[in-house]
């Protein structure tokens, strides 16, 4: 099994461990924007000593970064913040499972990105697989009440979230190539550590700015907080390392099986109920990345 195969199931599994721990922060008082934030604030320190580590391991061989290195980390980290902000809102909206799946248009939307973006084309059966997919989120969209509209406000955070998550991968993506011919592992690092740091400095000033106390609701929660920002930070590191490895569009379709690892922690853990529709829907999605992944292959 391929090295960025095996870091993507990864880090799909240990994203779904952080958002777990995310949706509990919101039982601590803290707002959207405070939880959003516990997801930056311990992993920018850790990775920057990581990165800093490894560099000097490899004898300080970096390459000066240029423009296109911090343009890609700045649309990285800023469409990661407002993608994260989004999920932590959609968990007051509908349960965890659905919530999630809500985001998993990220794979038509990091496909279309791809081929404007990156001139990376897709096949006709890819995009009737990613179609296949978005069948599926259009029978998650639809409220449980009576008269429930197909595309309400959960739909719109979620097909907003995956967008956005979509333009991340894709920025993480150009920053790794950017740094070559570092090895893929201090590519990935390094790239996480400046877009963490970068984001940290960004919702630090957004936070004491529009939420005054947060910042400090956050800090005193550190026991909680602190596991959400260690989980995010592992999560990422995988991502990354895949990123150097592979292009983003094929890391993303297989970070798909995260729905299934969702659908385990909504059950288990939150003893959440699917209904019949919801679950046909997270079926549909799920045979879309089965499908994506052999077409991309």
């Amino acid at each position: 099994m391929s090295a960025w195969v095996i870091l993507t199931l990864t880090g799909a599994a240990v994203q779904t461990v952080r958002f777990m721990l995310q949706k509990q922060l919101k039982g601590l008082g803290l707002s959207t924007g405070g939880a959003t934030f516990s997801r930056f604030l311990y992993a920018a320190p850790i990775t920057s000593v990581l990165a800093a580590i490894v560099l000097w391991r490899l004898g300080g061989g970096l390459p000066a970064p240029g423009p296109g290195f911090w343009g890609f980390v700045v649309l990285g980290g800023i469409a990661q913040i407002v993608a994260t902000f989004l999920t932590v809102a959609l968990f007051s909206l509908r349960n965890f499972a659905v919530g999630i799946a809500f985001t998993k248009t990220e794979v038509v939307q990091v496909a279309a990105f791809s081929a404007v973006l990156l001139a990376e084309a897709v096949s006709l059966y890819g995009w009737f697989a990613i179609l296949l997919g978005f069948l599926g989120v259009v029978l998650l969209s639809k409220g449980p009440e009576p008269g429930a509209r197909n595309f309400g406000r959960p739909a719109l955070y979620g097909v907003a979230a995956g967008a956005l998550f979509g333009l991340s991968a894709i920025g993480y993506r150009g920053a790794t190539l950017a740094l070559e011919p570092l090895p893929f592992f201090a590519r990935a690092l390094v790239a996480l550590a400046a877009a963490t740091v970068i984001q940290t400095v960004v919702m630090a000033v957004w936070l004491a700015w529009r939420e005054p106390g947060e910042l400090t609701r956050v800090t005193a929660a550190w026991r909680r907080t602190l596991p959400v920002g260690v989980t995010g930070m592992a999560g990422s590191l995988c991502w990354f390392a895949a990123f150097a490895l592979q292009n983003a569009a094929y890391v993303r379709a297989l970070g798909q099986v995260e729905i299934v690892f969702t659908m385990l922690a909504s059950v288990l853990f939150f003893r959440e109920r699917l209904l019949p529709r919801e679950g046909a829907g997270i079926l549909l999605v799920i045979l879309s990345v089965v499908a994506i992944v052999l077409g991309f292959g």
